[in-house]
């Protein structure tokens, strides 16, 4: 009786989760409220206009396979972009995710691991036949679905940080290799495109976002708008002093040469500073595995002479008291 009960709370707290998954993805669209205007846009050809902004150089394939699997997607109602979708693009193209897709990629990612997550625990559960109780299966499925929820969010924040330090570690040669060119006479906008040919092997990160500096200012673009956009998806501090080093120095009418000399020392000695950093950090993060680890076997292998030496005493002691006079 017991376990007819247990199988029916079961029963019924599935068929919740799957009615509120239901009432979401059907009450998504309402609270849209743009998917039918972009599935009608979509259909005049109105849909590559809007992934592309205004003014931008991308190399986006329109027809791919993401692409195709998106529209396939918002044709059938269910809408994948939101009023953070700006917002969204800027973080994913600090993580390198420049298509112009991303966003809507990113949202189904989330929507499809908010659902198979706790799907898959419940399928496993079901498969192995332990269930747990009502409250701890209602907090593991509750768990799985903010887990899938964030996980987008966790890799491409990790990917944005491994992105940054990358570029961050190649900009000083970048800089070095940028000054040589000026003072071998070239000008700004033929040092980004020579700098950026150069380091294509070394630091490929640096040589696309250099060449689209290159090729924005080929475009007609002004060298301040193309700078900024370089400052912006790098994501590095440092590329957006760098940056407004070159704007200053251009509005000033200083020399670019002298200015990147200066600002080039000092990027080598953060980056000297950077790696005495690591290393003065490396015994503080050593202690803890020595504490751990090695510290209790010292400590066994010192006391343990002692341990023996004391039990061996006091059975001799007690062998004495218990020998008969």
């Amino acid at each position: 009786m017991g376990l007819n009960s247990g199988l029916a709370d079961w029963i019924v707290l599935g068929l919740v989760f799957v009615a509120v998954v239901l009432v979401v993805l059907a009450l998504a669209p309402i609270v849209l409220g743009r998917t039918d205007i972009k599935a009608r846009l979509a259909a005049q050809g109105g849909a590559a206009a809007s992934d592309a902004g205004p003014g931008s150089i991308r190399n986006d394939v329109t027809n791919s396979a993401w692409s195709r699997l998106l529209q396939e997607i918002e044709r059938r109602g269910i809408g994948l972009t939101d009023s953070t979708s700006d917002k969204l693009a800027e973080k994913l193209e600090l993580a390198g995710f420049s298509q112009s897709f991303a966003p809507r990629v990113f949202t189904l990612a989330r929507a499809l691991g908010t659902l198979a997550l706790p799907s898959l625990l419940l399928l496993s559960i079901t498969l192995s036949g332990n269930w747990p109780t009502s409250t701890k299966l209602y907090g593991m499925l509750m768990g799985s679905a903010a887990f899938g929820l964030y996980l987008p969010g966790l890799i491409v924040s990790a990917r944005a940080s491994d992105r940054a330090k990358e570029i961050l570690n190649g900009f000083p040669d970048t800089l070095d290799l940028m000054l040589v060119c000026l003072e071998a006479g070239l000008g700004v906008d033929a040092a980004f495109n020579r700098v950026g040919a150069e380091i294509s092997g070394s630091h490929p990160l640096l040589a696309r976002l250099f060449a689209q500096v290159s090729l924005e200012l080929r475009a007609g673009r002004s060298r301040e708008v193309a700078l900024r956009q370089l400052a912006r998806k790098s994501g590095v501090p440092e590329i957006t002093a760098f940056t407004t080093l070159i704007i200053q120095s251009d509005r000033l009418g200083a020399s670019v040469a002298q200015a990147l000399r200066i600002y080039s020392a000092e990027m080598r000695e953060a980056r000297k500073m950077r790696a005495e950093e690591k290393a003065h950090r490396i015994p503080v993060l050593l202690s803890i595995p020595l504490v751990c680890f090695m510290l209790p076997v010292m400590v066994a292998v010192l006391m343990l002479p002692a341990a023996i030496g004391m039990r061996d005493a006091l059975g001799q002691a007690n062998d004495a008291n218990n020998a008969p006079r």
